[in-house]
């Protein structure tokens, strides 16, 4: 693993005029918000994305993904080349192959802690865990996408302090084969709150746990800070529960008409659907706002 560093150690950009009324950055989320269902970026969507940085505005992918996984957006970054993974746990470079720039760990004894509790309230449950170098779980987790270099073992012995594991936790996931994807959040958070922040942005009983105080907005506001960035400056996109935070922080927040409706409840805005290129339509709006055209 490369040493981690600041998120402030970037080449420098040449600077680009951007008119006062438009915001300094975007904050979007990938699966179900930027990234069409067959998890494609449209061509219109690249094309809004490139104008976005030309006319001086961040973009910066917020996105549950872990960075091995950004495979999909590593061709459209245009500036810095920054993306926020693994809900805020991990902030890494995709021009230089991946590399973490930041990274907010799970700690391990926290990552226990809500195993052995979320156990004892969810009787069932499987758990996987994701470090920096990979992805590892238990013998009972469903194989959603599996990595076949992947050490299959207990939770207990891949969190074990002499286990020989010593790379950070990204995130702890677990998964419930029967309850509700809503109710299984609902009990996890209840048992184990604590030790970890708890979120899900899978249509199934999947839930994903960071440290205390990750999130996508925690992240992402240390980020804007560095940049001299207010919440008010700044629009962000989602559609699942794992984004309600982020939308809450920033100053103006669009969920897509595909959301989960408890972050349609949650917000002012809403967008056109992932696959109705959602996101590039309002960044087109708000690239004609900002340069006297029509907004509409």
């Amino acid at each position: 693993m490369e040493p981690v560093t600041s998120a402030t150690e970037q080449p420098e950009t040449p600077a680009v005029q951007r008119p006062a009324a438009m915001p300094r950055l975007i904050a979007t989320d990938l699966d179900g918000t930027l990234l069409r269902d067959d998890k494609t970026v449209s061509e219109r969507t690249v094309a809004a994305l490139a104008a976005a940085e030309a006319a001086g505005i961040e973009v910066f992918f917020v996105t549950g993904r872990p960075a091995r996984w950004m495979d999909v957006v590593r061709d459209h970054v245009q500036g810095h080349g920054l993306a926020i993974c693994a809900n805020g746990a991990a902030v890494v470079d995709l021009r230089d192959g991946g590399r973490f720039v930041d990274v907010r760990p799970l700690e391990r004894a926290d990552a226990l802690a809500v195993v052995h509790a979320v156990r004892a309230a969810a009787p069932g449950s499987s758990f996987a865990v994701e470090r920096t170098t990979g992805f590892h779980y238990e013998p009972a987790y469903p194989p959603f996408f599996l990595d076949p270099g992947a050490v299959v073992a207990p939770a207990e012995k891949l969190l074990a302090e002499d286990g020989g594991y010593t790379e950070p936790i990204l995130k702890l996931l677990a998964s419930h084969p029967d309850l509700g994807p809503d109710e299984f959040l609902a009990i996890a958070r209840a048992a184990a709150g604590a030790h970890g922040s708890f979120t899900r942005s899978s249509p199934t009983a999947l839930l994903e746990i960071s440290g205390p105080g990750v999130s996508k907005a925690s992240t992402l506001a240390r980020c804007c800070a560095e940049r001299g960035i207010s919440r008010e400056e700044v629009v962000a996109f989602g559609d699942m529960p794992n984004d309600l935070e982020m939308l809450d922080w920033a100053g103006t927040a669009y969920a897509m008409a595909n959301a989960h409706p408890e972050v349609l409840a949650a917000t002012t805005h809403h967008a056109a659907a992932n696959d109705e290129d959602g996101v590039a339509a309002v960044i087109e709006q708000i690239l004609r706002a900002g340069s006297g055209g029509d907004p509409a």
